[in-house]
């Protein structure tokens, strides 16, 4: 970790509410501080209430770039100047670079993920899964899914905000990859319980588990899972949340989100620095080990 910030240092951020749980700090400081670079990155409190003057500040203080998380990473897309081909399909941005004050956003979400499976030799390609959860990080991970070719996928999500979401990516998806989706209401738990039943893998990608839901899942009971299902969580804190818990003792392979935000930031820390992230490095320092 650096000892000191100079007159040259730059400023990298990540926006989100609530946001004091991330370790995206611990894992950018390190990796700069490794590879010699005057970074530093640091975590704001952000919602939808100020996020149009925290992203305006990005261009006043001439701030590098910065991650986003919820509730923010839908919203933003109004106040950039630019969109990545994958930010624009996801209709979602996690990663902000500032080019001299053009402000340009991008996805890694769906990459984190994908890449965090095949490092933890996992392979969903040519199979069917299950993702729960259409918010921002739920459909980068859908579509980055399906354009590395997994076969089949069936999205299931509440009637909330992302409800009408979650129905059109799996249109885009049918039209768009070799993919085959479908669209489930997550309150048809019958369905729910069938369409686990038939994949290899189960993601959980809403926000149920982290707190203020601590504790909580969608799956009523054990009977939903079987040991030769793989379970997956975008949370990271706590590090097993109660489906991963559910599922560990079903005799589940499981895994959390920690192999995804290693990767989705390394992907950012490209974005921003052109250098690859130590990644072996990374893992002993966020103590990032897999079942």
């Amino acid at each position: 970790m650096r000892e000191q910030i100079t007159g040259h240092t730059e400023l990298l951020t990540l926006m989100a509410y609530p946001i004091r749980h991330s370790k995206s700090p611990q894992m950018h400081n390190e990796a700069a501080s490794y590879l010699g670079l005057d970074y530093v990155y640091l975590c704001f409190d952000v919602d939808q209430s100020n996020l149009k003057e925290a992203i305006a500040s990005m261009r006043a203080l001439k701030v590098r770039g910065g991650n986003l998380s919820m509730p923010n990473k839908i919203a933003v897309m109004q106040y950039l100047d630019k969109l990545s081909p994958e930010a624009q399909m996801c209709g979602a941005v996690n990663t902000i670079v500032n080019d001299d004050g053009v402000l340009t956003g991008y996805i890694t979400d769906g990459i984190g993920y994908m890449r965090s499976l095949k490092d933890n030799n996992i392979d969903v390609i040519g199979k069917k899964i299950t993702i729960v959860g259409a918010g921002g990080a739920g459909k980068a991970m859908q579509v980055q899914a399906a354009l590395d070719g997994v076969k089949e996928m069936s999205v299931f999500n509440r009637r909330d905000e992302f409800h009408q979401r979650a129905i059109d990516t799996v249109a885009m998806i049918n039209e768009k990859t070799n993919c085959k989706a479908n669209f489930y209401d997550l309150e048809d738990l019958d369905r729910l319980k069938a369409e686990i039943a038939d994949s290899c893998l189960l993601a959980n990608a809403t926000s149920l588990g982290m707190k203020p839901q601590e504790g909580l899942t969608y799956i009523p009971d054990a009977s939903y899972l079987r040991p030769d299902l793989i379970v997956t969580d975008a949370i990271y804190a706590p590090e097993e949340t109660a489906l991963l818990k559910m599922a560990r003792e079903a005799g589940c392979r499981t895994m959390n989100g920690k192999g995804m935000m290693l990767f989705q930031g390394a992907a950012a820390f490209k974005l921003w620095t052109g250098l690859d992230m130590p990644i072996e490095h990374m893992k002993n320092v966020l103590d990032i080990h897999y079942n």
